[in-house]
């Protein structure tokens, strides 16, 4: 009998976060596998830690590429993807042993998240179970109280990695916009904002829900330095419609 595929959604940042089930799925997992880049440590681990029991089998999966190489660069797309097959066959083979392994994923497993490349080669062959979590954007706007969409807003979630006037064409076509992938490309976003004519609007979150978030207007903050865990929000709903 073979073992069961989860991927578990450990949440922005805040472990409080957590669901019910992703903390049970932990307690019961066989083996604990978790994502992060070759000699950093797991983001989505740390999240979880107080809830991984003593002993447990821990599989780390270790990217051999991040922001080195541009995604459009064939050595990249290469090495991911020589990656991802490695890590579903390192996955499959605690899977074939009838071992549970719940894979770690920031967010929702499904949503920007790395898990969904082992789910696309291992589901078809395993019993899965998917296990969402709360979002960055959704921790993003509840943190700094913006409200983003109501009635017949559209709201269009962007990566900041798009051509500039892609992006800022889909700013000023949508009432409301969450950006993600920011980090380096934060003033190429900034400058799609300022030629959408909604740079004013925008709010820059840094570490959403964790202890050392912070957040201001895009266009009061001094500068363009952004991390991994940065997101922009432009609000739709002003409360005043």
């Amino acid at each position: 009998m073979t073992g069961k595929l989860i991927g578990v959604g450990t949440g922005p940042g805040d472990p409080e976060l957590l669901t019910l089930k992703a903390v049970r799925a932990l307690a019961e997992a066989d083996v604990i596998a978790h994502f992060a880049k070759r000699g950093n440590s797991s983001n989505a681990r740390r999240i979880v830690a107080g809830h991984l029991r003593l002993g447990v089998v821990e599989l780390p999966l270790l990217y051999p590429v991040t922001t080195e190489i541009a995604r459009s660069d064939d050595a990249y797309g290469s090495a991911i993807g020589t990656f991802y097959e490695e890590a579903a066959a390192s996955v499959a083979a605690h899977l074939e042993a009838g071992r549970s392994v719940a894979v770690l994923s920031e967010g929702d497993p499904l949503f920007y998240g790395s898990y969904m490349h082992l789910h696309v080669r291992l589901a078809n062959r395993f019993p899965t179970e998917v296990i969402p979590g709360v979002t960055a954007m959704s921790g993003a706007w509840s943190a700094v109280g913006a409200p983003i969409a109501q009635g017949d807003d559209v709201l269009c979630v962007l990566p900041g990695t798009l051509p500039d006037d892609e992006l800022a064409r889909r700013l000023s076509a949508s009432e409301a916009c969450v950006i993600m992938k920011v980090g380096r490309n934060l003033p190429r976003i900034r400058r799609a904002l300022d030629i959408a004519g909604r740079l004013d609007e925008a709010i820059y979150v840094e570490r959403a829900t964790m202890a050392e978030m912070t957040f201001a207007r895009l266009s009061e903050r001094p500068d363009d330095a952004a991390p991994y865990f940065s997101i922009v929000l432009v609000p739709g709903w002003s409360g005043r419609r």
